[in-house]
């Protein structure tokens, strides 16, 4: 059965716009897409938003779960992302640009697995770059055209939700088909079916 995700309601602008574990690593290669002016810009002010990841909450239960979160992810990754500021630092900024991009943080957590093994400094064959390998290209398209801004945490894990969350809309909800347009292989089961395989390591409820 295949999954399907929510428009993003943080993100409605892009939506009207369109219309419409740790084993193997798969390199990211996203395609250009011809893209309308009004969904290149929504995607241009996403980027240029530099706003840092510092999470808002109006109730202390709000508050209180997603330190119940942070704990239980930083246990899980402190593996794979040894030093604590470090670690803290990233999920705080995969929590913040997921739940932005209105992206379940697991799911995002599961692709960088899938993508670079939590490499900031990866690089793909296909040049695709850092946590979530995004190619260069994107910072043209949609960007300062800097790639090298690529290897910035946020500024990554910004690009990375940004478009998955595209890929998504422009599927209409479908994360299969998303997720293999965001790997440059719609249509083909194995990097879908990698990410939603790791996504599992990542789930979360509340007091476990």
């Amino acid at each position: 059965m295949r999954m399907r995700l929510a428009s993003w309601t943080g993100g409605a602008v892009l939506a009207c716009a369109f219309g419409l574990g740790g084993g193997e690593v798969f390199a990211g290669n996203q395609k250009e897409e011809a893209l309308s002016d009004s969904v290149r810009l929504a995607l241009a002010n996403a980027i240029a938003d530099a706003r840092p990841p510092r999470p808002v909450f109006r109730t202390d239960a709000a508050r209180a779960r997603y330190q119940a979160w942070l704990d239980a992810m930083s246990g899980r990754l402190v593996k794979r992302l040894p030093d604590a500021q470090t670690r803290t630092e990233f999920l705080e900024t995969v929590w913040y640009e997921s739940t932005r991009a209105g992206l379940d943080p697991g799911l995002v957590l599961g692709l960088i697995q899938v993508e670079s093994a939590y490499r900031k400094y990866a690089i793909s064959i296909a040049g695709a770059r850092g946590y979530m390998q995004v190619m260069p290209f994107w910072t043209k398209v949609i960007g300062d055209g800097d790639r090298r801004r690529l290897f910035h945490m946020q500024t990554n894990l910004r690009y990375g939700c940004a478009i998955l969350r595209m890929y998504i809309d422009m599927e209409r909800g479908d994360l299969y088909l998303a997720l293999g347009r965001y790997n440059g292989s719609r249509g083909k089961p194995k990097y879908p079916n990698a990410v939603l395989a790791a996504w599992k390591n990542w789930e979360f409820k509340h007091g476990i």
